[in-house]
């Protein structure tokens, strides 16, 4: 994986100054996550932060691990690819100390990581561990706020810009620096600004702002006649605030919070649930789950109880009997194959478009001769008298002929669908 350096020489304004006062903003994740592996590492920091400099290795249930990221808590394969491209992933910080020299720093993301046994192990270094846990240097992403965002270049921008809150700006970036945050460097598509502001920007600050605490603008400064730098002003989202997990209110003390413990819950996960559910909703749920039957994982369980609202309706008239849960969870997986499934429709027509989108680009950037050439080419190889009326007729953005034209496409340029192919 790309690791995104941030050069100090290249950091102006705002962002310069308040890396050196405060370290804020001093670490950096590779921004070619996809959306669900972001939220995995986002969940696996919750899980680690109140032992995270002072244990080697943390564990958490598997399945209440994929269940709080999202994925189907039997699909272990997709797990472990994901942990996978997290131990392959980069962090670089390059910071002042404390004593104000210039500390530069590289490690994976996670340096370990093995599932055995139903549950999940994994570790950080200690230097990233140790710069993870002072919150002035990462803001911790909680689960609430990411679980609205449905893509990674949405979630990406809103944890870069989280950092700054308390500042209200991100500062100046360069486009180049800020293509690395998103995870598009190295795409010759979002080289122009005129598409990574409509694909990238645009699409990022609405769903920062329609689904988290923060709201945010995006600013631009011109080199010339060109946008050569963004900025993003930022101020609290009155409307969603986030769950600020401390333990001003005693919610260790509470009886609740010591039962989840001693169901293997970690500490600060407990108290999300009791301060984003409330006490009384955890307690009733936490009895709901020790009533059923034949639950492998209390913890995930629970998660699942929460999220859903287990047992609210049902349990007025009788306990449902393990039938009925059977058949309860077979209709949910069915539901949720078939949203997979839609999903996975919607994304490919998305893919699709976005490659009608890079085909239309590269067709502009050749001269006539070229293009005259470039259809002559295309036609010779194609043996169907239909498909060769459909390209006359709809020229590139023939919809018949797609797979051809991207195959087309690919020949030419070697990379130019790579962006799409890795979202």
């Amino acid at each position: 994986m790309t690791s995104v350096q941030m050069d100090m020489d290249q950091l102006t304004g705002a962002l310069r100054r308040e890396t050196v006062k405060k370290n804020v903003a001093a670490i950096h994740i590779s921004g070619k996550l996809s959306l669900l592996q972001r939220k995995l590492s986002n969940v696996l920091l919750l899980n680690a932060y109140d032992a995270l400099t002072n244990a080697q290795t943390h564990t958490i249930d598997a399945r209440t691990l994929a269940t709080m990221v999202g994925y189907n808590s039997n699909d272990m394969d997709t797990l472990r690819a994901s942990l996978r491209a997290l131990a392959e992933t980069v962090a670089e910080w390059d910071m002042l100390d404390e004593e104000g020299r210039q500390e530069w720093g590289v490690s994976s993301l996670l340096s370990f990581a093995k599932l055995k046994n139903g549950v999940c192990e994994y570790s950080y270094s200690p230097a990233l561990a140790q710069k993870l846990h002072d919150p002035k240097i990462y803001a911790l992403i909680n689960v609430h706020i990411q679980r609205n965002f449905t893509s990674g270049h949405g979630l990406a921008l809103y944890e870069n810009c989280y950092r700054f809150v308390r500042t209200g700006s991100t500062g100046w970036w360069s486009l180049d620096i800020f293509r690395k945050l998103m995870g598009v460097d190295g795409s010759s598509y979002y080289e122009s600004f005129k598409h990574l502001n409509a694909k990238i920007i645009k699409p990022a600050v609405a769903e920062v702002n329609r689904n988290s605490d923060i709201e945010i603008t995006a600013e631009f400064k011109k080199k010339g006649r060109a946008v050569a730098d963004v900025r993003f002003l930022i101020k609290e989202n009155p409307q969603l605030a986030m769950f600020q997990i401390g333990d001003d209110d005693g919610i260790r003390n509470l009886s609740v919070y010591k039962k989840l413990v001693a169901q293997g819950v970690s500490d600060r996960l407990a108290r999300q649930w009791i301060s984003e559910h409330g006490e009384d909703h955890v307690a009733e749920k936490l009895d709901y789950v020790r009533r059923q039957s034949d639950v492998k994982s209390t913890a995930g369980y629970l998660n699942a109880a929460l999220k859903d609202d287990y047992g609210t309706y049902e349990e007025k008239a009788a306990p449902p009997s393990p039938e009925a849960m059977k058949l309860a969870e077979d209709r949910r997986a069915r539901e949720r194959a078939a949203e997979a499934e839609l999903d996975a429709r919607l994304a490919e027509r998305a893919k699709r478009a976005q490659k009608f989108a890079i085909v239309a680009e590269l067709v502009s950037r050749r001269n006539p001769t070229q293009r005259d050439a470039d259809k002559q080419l295309f036609l010779s190889r194609l043996d169907d008298d239909l498909e060769r009326m459909e390209f006359r007729n709809h020229g590139w953005q023939s919809a018949l002929n797609a797979n051809s034209i991207f195959a087309f496409w690919a020949e030419m340029e070697p990379d130019a669908f790579d962006e799409v192919e890795t979202d």
